[in-house]
């Protein structure tokens, strides 16, 4: 039988406290979470491997690093409301749920009921995935202290944007072309004002690619 729960201790021990990342209810939340139980069961042998897991149609459970860097950065506190978009099958929200005073996950139908019911099982009363548009985020519960976008991004939707709280924090994985670089942007008069973090990469998620201009 797989122990998973020392997989989780080795995954903190040489993906997360490596990186920088100290703080203890992010490490605290990391170890707790059975990140295993929120990838599809072909995938739970790697659910504690230091790269990305891909689950299917550009979508993917972020590796340890790259999310807890973006959690640290984004320094979640308990009286906060965080918006989790494209959430996959639940274990950033559960995560976060940990952090913050309540998680609005978004996700496409296809993957909401999983995620849902993984939320549910896990006894994660404070986070909420609402099914739909992740590029539409969730204008109705906003708006949000925190944003993070579980996914590579060209451009982010103005949708998104507008839902960040003045002096909110919103982070995601910016690609171009194979490269990318984790930013974090503050809310300031109205306007998001982005600061480069580290290196990471992931596939760009559906609706988040840089519109094209036509040239003939």
């Amino acid at each position: 039988m797989t122990d998973f729960a020392t997989r989780r201790t080795v995954m903190v021990d040489t993906q997360v406290r490596p990186s920088d990342v100290t703080t203890y209810s992010i490490i605290d939340a990391m170890l707790k979470v059975a990140r295993e139980r929120y990838v599809p069961d072909s995938m739970r042998e790697a659910a504690y491997a230091g790269e990305n897991i891909e689950i299917g149609g550009q979508r993917v459970v972020l590796e340890a690093r790259t999310f807890a860097k973006m959690l640290d950065a984004l320094d979640i506190r308990s009286t906060e409301l965080v918006l989790d978009i494209g959430c996959a099958l639940g274990y950033s929200a559960a995560v976060m749920a940990r952090l913050a005073d309540a998680v609005i996950a978004v996700e496409e139908s296809a993957l909401a009921e999983e995620a849902e019911r993984n939320l549910s099982e896990d006894a994660v009363d404070n986070a909420v995935i609402v099914a739909g548009d992740i590029t539409q985020g969730a204008a109705k519960h906003g708006p949000y202290d925190v944003i993070l976008i579980e996914g590579g991004v060209e451009e982010i939707p103005p949708a998104i944007l507008d839902q960040l709280k003045e002096s909110g924090r919103i982070a995601a994985v910016f690609m171009e072309r194979n490269l990318g670089v984790v930013r974090i942007g503050y809310k300031v008069d109205g306007i998001v004002n982005w600061r480069p973090l580290f290196n990471a990469s992931a596939p760009i998620l559906p609706g988040f690619e840089k519109v094209r201009d036509f040239v003939l």
